[in-house]
Formats: C-alpha cells, structure tokens, sequence
C-alpha cells in the first residue's frame, strides 16, 4: 500500500478578507441588533403587581414559571412551548423557501458570534493578509502579544455571553451582585464556564466545521427549496470565459469574470460560487458585495454574482409551498392567540386514590379519595367553592392541614393549591360512576372551573 495516498485532506484555515456594501451593512446591523436583545432582555423591568417577578423576560426554575413580559406560563401550559417550537420550525421551512439560507447569513448565532470573533481578530492582527502572514511566521513578542491579545477579548466575550444567559434564568441585578462579588450557586458558575468555553470554542475555532459538519440544518434545507427560491447565484452566461483584464482590452469574446477571486477570499465558508449552489453556502452575499465592487472599477454593471433564483425568474412569493408555510403558522398563531386571550385565571385537576380505590365504612357507604390542585393564575389571593355533580346522596369533605369548609379552599396569589378530598355516598349500581366536581371563585361567579372523574363503588 503507497504510503503516500492521503484518506483525509486536513481542514484549511479560512481567512476571510474585509469587504464592504449592501450585505455588509445588513449584516452588520443584524449582529449589532440581535445581540443587543441577547446581552440587554434580561435588565428590561416589567411591572406585575404583587407576588411577581419584575424581570419582563424570565425563565424561573424554581418557581417553575415562564414570564414573557405580560405572558406568564405555567407548567400545565406546556402546550404553550409546543406551539412555540412548531411556529420557529414552520417559520424557518416558510423563509428558507422564499429566501433559501438567510437565516444562516445573517442571524443564525454560529454566524453572529463568528463575525463578532473575526472582526475582533481583524482589529488587533490587522485583515486577511496580515493574518496569514502572523500565523506563518515563527514565535515573537508581536506574535505573542497580537494572539494573545486576540484570545483574551474571545475569552471576555464569552464569559459576557454565558452571564447574560444565565440571567434568562435568575434575577439578573440580584445575579449580578453575586457575580461581582462571588457568591454564585455552583450550578450558575457551571454553566456561565461551559457556555463561556462553548462561545470560544465555536465561534473562535470551528466556525464554518459547525455549519458544514454539525449543523443538521444545512443537510435537509435543498427539501426546502425550489426553482423560486432566491439563493446566490453566479451568472454564468455573462462571465464566461473569465479570465484576468487589463484596462483598454476589449470585452469581445469573454466574459466579464476576471477571474480575481475576490468572491472567495471574502466567502467566510471559503467556497467559490462560480461552482455553483453549494451546501455550504450561507447566503451571506458578502461575495456580491466583493463583486459588485470590482465591477464598480472596471466600469460593468453589477449582478455578475447575485441573489436570483434557479430558474432566471423574477422572484415570486405567492406559491402553493409557501401557502402551505403560511397557512400553518397563521393557524398556530391565532390558536395560540386565541387561548393566551381566553384562558381563565383558573385551573383545576383531580386525581383519584389508586390505592386502595375505595373504603367500605362501617354503615356500609363507600368513600373515594381525591388529590386536588388548584391553580390561582390571578395576583390576588382567593377562596374557592367546591361541589360535586353526578352522584345523590353524597357527603363531601376536604382535609388540609386542618378540616375545611366546602366553600373556603384558600389558594394565594399566583400559587397552586392542594387539597385531600374525601367523597363518601350509598353503594351505586355502576361499579364505577361518572361524576364531575366543579369548582367556583367566591368573589367571582364567572371565574369557575369542572373537570370529571370516577365515583368507584367496588363489585356488584
């Protein structure tokens, strides 16, 4: 066997080259926007009255609560994050099939964090060249100093971003004052290290290996796509043959490519596009920005290299595919809509003894147990009535810490209570009875609630 042969052809560093217009800029204020939201949302204030977190966006395991400024989320409304997930995932298949890859290009946070790293490596080692040429070169103090100074400004920037996530999930200025002087649970300091080291990992290192490789994302989107869909696209037609020009030839009998390579040396994925839509491309359109730039100083039109789509058609978003796209995610949002809109401030479950099912008293009634929860969604504290529907004769108590009135459940403010009921009424004729308890605010007639379940009167 040659020793020789080569089975795996080592990953070559990128080295992307700075270029400015249109995508540029859009990019820029993408990364400037989302991660303004990311670093900020914990530090917004949102006033909910009494027995509330006033952080507007918070993730409270503790209390097992999620609050989204005036929307809080309890863990019986799980369906809530279901809904969620549905319209992210519909919502990303609906812009891939119009725009293919632009989540990718400009807010995917592979991309904002990466672009984020690389304008810091660019600051302090200086642009594409200057980059490669420190990295070929042997060790010196400049080295030292300009990679080191490079890494320290990756390391801040991840420990800002593990601490801003972890504020999602904590008080963010009581976290604070922990941080600064401490005095952090363990679990915090975890996770604040393992995001820190995640952020310089990705976005210092792998980069464009995570989209490539990692991401599942950028295996399934050509199902996605269509001969509609705006992807970046080299025009083939007018920039063939390319070759290199000189100021004063003629352009007859060649295309308008000269063959620069300003499209690759600028492409963060290091592909070259004039190959054609390739998986890893993000849809960035920093090489239309490179491009259209060189055609600026050659005196040609732009669009050499642009977002068009497969078929050379002018763009069209009215198709069956995005109806499709659209019409599930209109459907989720105004369920989901609907039901924020229209849940009552209460909520109810009953849960019946498995063990034993029932109990023969002495003048030979039946009693069931029940465990009752009841959640109070309101900010005030409240008394509640419970009754029973479905069964005659029958006598209902409810034990707590002490015995309890039927029309005296106390359940505090934004809180869930819970109760024992006991049911005890004559042998039935059905070994088991449909019945139905029915619970009532005291201060409220509208605010009610009733759920069924089984009256168990053992064999005939």
């Amino acid at each position: 066997m040659d020793k020789n042969i080569q089975l795996f052809k080592k990953q070559e560093k990128i080295y992307p080259r700075r270029v400015w217009g249109r995508y540029r800029k859009i990019k820029w204020m993408s990364m400037v926007i989302l991660l303004g939201i990311y670093y900020l949302a914990p530090w917004l204030r949102w006033d909910r009255g009494e027995h509330a977190p006033d952080q507007a966006i918070l993730i409270d395991m503790s209390g097992r609560r999620a609050y989204f400024f005036n929307i809080e989320i309890w863990p019986q409304e799980v369906y809530y994050i279901t809904g969620i997930l549905i319209l992210a995932a519909v919502g990303l298949f609906f812009v891939t099939s119009l725009f293919g890859r632009v989540w990718c290009g400009y807010a995917c946070p592979q991309t904002v964090w990466t672009d984020l790293f690389v304008w810091v490596e660019r600051i302090v080692q200086g642009d594409r060249n200057a980059r490669k040429k420190l990295d070929e070169s042997p060790l010196s103090l400049n080295k030292i100093y300009k990679k080191g100074l490079t890494h320290l400004i990756w390391i801040i920037i991840g420990l800002f971003t593990g601490g801003a996530w972890v504020f999602y999930f904590n008080d963010a200025p009581t976290l604070f004052d922990q941080i600064v002087h401490f005095d952090i649970p363990l679990t915090v300091g975890g996770w604040i290290i393992a995001l820190t080291f995640s952020t310089y990992l990705m976005a210092g290192y792998a980069r464009e290996q995570v989209c490539t490789y990692m991401c599942p994302y950028a295996r399934f989107q050509s199902a996605m796509f269509d001969k509609n869909t705006l992807i970046i696209a080299y025009d083939e037609k007018r920039g063939e043959p390319r070759g290199h020009h000189k100021a004063g030839e003629s352009w007859e009998g060649r295309g308008h490519c000269i063959d620069c390579d300003s499209c690759v040396l600028v492409c963060p994925m290091g592909i070259d596009i004039r190959k054609g839509l390739q998986m890893d491309c993000i849809a960035c359109g920093l090489c239309v920005d490179a491009c259209n730039n060189v055609m600026d100083k050659i005196g040609l039109p732009r669009g050499l290299i642009r977002y068009d789509t497969e078929s050379k058609q002018p763009f069209n978003a009215l198709r069956p595919r995005t109806f499709w796209y659209g019409g599930i995610i209109s459907l989720v949002g105004i369920l989901m809509l609907y039901s924020l809109l229209t849940r009552s401030p209460l909520e109810m479950n009953i849960i019946h003894d498995r063990n034993p099912l029932f109990v023969v008293l002495s003048n030979s009634e039946i009693r069931n147990g029940y465990n009752l929860h009841i959640l109070n969604k309101s900010r005030t504290d409240r008394y509640y009535t419970i009754g029973i529907e479905g069964l005659e004769n029958a006598n209902l108590r409810i034990q707590a810490n002490n015995e309890i009135q039927n029309d005296s459940l106390h359940v505090f403010a934004d809180s869930l209570g819970n109760f024992r009921v006991f049911v005890t009424a004559p042998k039935q004729q059905e070994i088991r009875k449909e019945i139905r308890f029915i619970i009532k605010a005291n201060d409220d007639s509208e605010i009610k609630e009733s759920k069924e379940t089984i009256f168990v009167s053992g064999s005939k």
